[in-house]
C-alpha cells in the first residue's frame, strides 16, 4: 500500500527537492504575488537552461544518479521489485550522449517536481480548507483552484480525501520518475561493456587463485606424502631427518603462497608477497630430488629475459608438473629441459610410466593438467601431455611476448 511505503514518501521528497531551482528562479523574475497561468509557465521554462548547462559538467551525472538510487530506490525496506539493482549508474557522464540523457533527466525532474509541489500545495490547501468549512471557518488556505463554498459540519467527512488524493498522485509520479532514471541515468553501452570486462576479469583472477592453490598446496602435501612414505620405508634416521626437513621446508613455502593469495581475497592495502619465478626453479628440483627422484635438468638460454608473468606462470606450470610425477609415478627419474630461445620459453619434462603400483595421492582427477593447459592458453601458447614411448612427455610452448 502507497500510503505506508518508505519509498513514497523518499521519491516524494525527491521531486520536491527538483522544484526548488524554479520557485528561487522565480523569487528573481516574475515574482510569486499571486502569478497568472502564463507567469507559472514561464517559471517552468526559465529555469531549463541553467539545469542543461550544469548536465554538460561530467560529476553531474554521477550526483543525479547518487540521489535517485537513495531516494528513489532506497533498499530492501522499500518494498518494491528491483530494489536489490536499482539500474541507475553512479559514474561521470563519459559521452556526449550521457550528457543528453542526464540533461533530459534533469529538465523531468525539474518539471515533475514543479507540477508535484504545486499539486501538493493545492492538495494539503484544499484539505486544511475542507476543515475550515467544517468548523465554520472558511478562506484559511488562501485562494484554491477548486474553492469549497459554503460551510458545514460534514465537509469535515471529506478532510482526509484531498491527502489520499496526494498520496496515490505521489506515488505514481514516483514510480514513473523511477522508470526513467533507470531509461535516462541507466549505464550506457561503454558502461554495461566496462562492467562486464570487469567481471569477468574478477572470475579469472579466482580462476588463477584456484590454480595457485592448487599448485602450491597440492604441491606441499604430495612431497610431504612421498617423504613421510619414503622415510618410513627407509627406517634410516639420517634420510627420516633430512626428509623431516624437506617437509619443513616446503609447507613453510606453501604457507607464505597461502598468506600471500589470502591477502589478495581479503584486498588489504598491503602489498603481497611476489610470487616465484623461473628463477628459483632451484629449489623445486630440489625437493624432487629430496624426495628420491634423480633429476635431470637442463637450463639453456638466459632465464633473466623471460618476462615476468611468462617466467611466473612457468614456475607454476613446472611446479604442477614435478608434482603430478610424485603424485602419480613417485620417486621415478625425471628429465627436465627448460629452453628460452627464439622469442619462446619451451618446458619439457619426462619421467617412466607406471614406476608406482597406486598414484600417491589417490585424487587425480586431471586437474592439475587442465590448470596447466588453462595457464599455457592464457599466454597465447599451448601444452601437451601424452605418452611418448614407456615415458610420459609433458611438452609446454610459451610466447615470451
Amino acid at each position: 500500500m502507497p500510503l505506508t511505503r518508505a519509498v513514497t514518501y523518499t521519491r516524494w521528497l525527491h521531486l520536491l527537492v527538483g522544484s526548488i531551482l524554479p520557485f528561487v528562479c522565480a523569487m528573481v523574475h516574475p515574482g510569486l504575488d499571486s502569478p497568472s497561468p502564463a507567469d507559472w509557465a514561464l517559471i517552468a521554462i526559465l529555469p531549463v537552461p541553467l539545469v542543461l548547462a550544469a548536465a554538460m559538467v561530467p560529476g553531474v551525472r554521477r550526483a543525479e544518479g547518487l540521489q535517485a538510487q537513495m531516494m528513489l530506490f532506497p533498499g530492501p525496506h522499500a518494498r518494491v521489485r528491483g530494489d536489490g539493482d536499482a539500474g541507475v549508474s553512479t559514474v561521470p557522464s563519459a559521452s556526449w550522449s550521457d550528457r543528453a540523457r542526464t540533461g533530459a533527466w534533469m529538465v523531468l525532474r525539474l518539471e515533475a517536481g514543479l507540477a508535484v509541489a504545486l499539486v501538493t500545495g493545492q492538495l494539503m490547501a484544499l484539505s486544511m480548507e475542507l476543515a475550515g468549512a467544517a468548523t465554520g471557518n472558511p478562506g484559511v488556505a488562501g485562494p484554491l483552484l477548486l474553492p469549497v463554498p459554503g460551510t458545514g459540519w460534514e465537509y469535515g467527512l471529506l478532510v482526509p480525501v484531498p491527502v489520499l488524493v496526494l498520496v496515490a498522485v505521489v506515488a505514481g509520479a514516483g514510480a514513473l520518475m523511477a522508470e526513467a532514471a533507470r531509461r535516462l541515468l541507466g549505464p550506457s553501452a561503454k558502461e554495461r561493456l566496462a562492467e562486464l570486462e570487469e567481471r569477468t576479469e574478477r572470475l579469472l583472477e579466482r580462476n588463477r587463485i584456484a590454480r595457485e592453490l592448487h599448485d602450491s598446496i597440492g604441491h606441499a602435501l604430495t612431497l610431504a606424502v612421498v617423504q613421510a612414505g619414503a622415510a618410513r620405508a627407509a627406517a634410516d634416521p639420517d634420510f627420516t631427518d633430512r626428509a623431516l626437513e624437506t617437509i619443513e621446508e616446503t609447507g613453510r613455502a606453501a604457507l607464505e603462497d597461502l598468506e600471500r593469495v589470502l591477502l589478495v581475497l581479503r584486498e588489504t592495502r598491503r602489498p603481497a608477497a611476489a610470487r616465484p619465478a623461473l628463477g628459483e626453479a632451484g629449489q623445486l628440483l630440489d625437493s624432487a630430488r629430496s624426495s628420491g627422484s634423480r633429476v635431470d635438468a637442463e637450463v639453456t638460454g638466459p632465464l633473466e629475459d623471460v618476462p615476468g608473468p611468462v617466467s611466473r606462470e612457468g614456475y607454476r606450470i613446472l611446479q604442477e608438473a614435478l608434482t603430478n610425477v610424485l603424485r602419480h609415478a613417485g620417486p621415478v627419474p625425471v628429465r627436465v629441459r627448460i629452453t628460452v630461445a627464439e622469442g619462446r620459453l619451451r618446458l619439457e619434462v619426462r619421467n617412466p610410466l607406471g614406476a608406482a603400483p597406486a598414484p600417491v595421492a589417490g585424487t587425480g582427477g586431471g586437474s592439475g593438467l587442465r590448470g596447466i593447459r588453462e595457464r599455457a592458453a592464457l599466454l597465447g601458447g599451448e601444452a601437451r601431455a601424452a605418452q611418448d614411448g614407456g615415458l610420459w612427455l609433458l611438452r609446454v610452448d610459451l610466447p615470451l611476448r
